[in-house]
């Protein structure tokens, strides 16, 4: 009975009828792991569709990041596109988007794509979460528009 249940719930996971929460085992961000209720995702989605989807939902509704841990380098940059064009723009609610990395940060296993990003989220622990995104939103201010983001492995 055992084995016909795994070998039940190893066909509904190829078919797509579950929903995934993460990459599958071996891939290279197997950690990020999502709310599967702000994501439906299909298990048997392949992960370059659920990154770019994943990417997608974070350029359209960016607070969907917060349910992301930890993101992928294209996730990161996904939110920090948004969270330029809103310092840019001077439209509200930046400072909310700054404080969404800064939670993304406290992983030690999230992949710093700007490097120093880490370092001033570190800096910060202990200050008040709105302080620690203004002081985030202040050091990519000071690098090169648009954000100095590189990909590290």
């Amino acid at each position: 009975m055992e084995t016909l249940l795994k070998w039940l719930r190893r066909l509904s996971h190829l078919l797509g009828f579950e929903t995934a929460d993460s990459f599958p085992p071996g891939h290279p961000y197997e950690r990020t792991r999502w709310n599967g209720a702000y994501f439906d995702i299909a298990s048997d989605v392949k992960p370059d569709d659920i990154e770019r989807r994943l990417c997608e939902a974070i350029s359209n509704t960016p607070l969907v990041f917060g349910y992301i841990e930890n993101p992928t380098p294209r996730m990161q940059r996904a939110l920090l596109a948004v969270l330029e064009e809103r310092m840019r723009n001077n439209r509200g609610r930046a400072t909310e988007l700054a404080v969404l990395l800064v939670q993304a940060y406290e992983s030690p296993h999230i992949s710093e794509i700007i490097p120093g990003l880490r370092t001033v989220v570190d800096s910060t622990r202990g200050h008040d979460l709105g302080d620690r995104g203004r002081a985030v939103m202040a050091f990519l201010g000071s690098t090169q528009s648009p954000f100095d983001v590189i990909e590290m492995h």
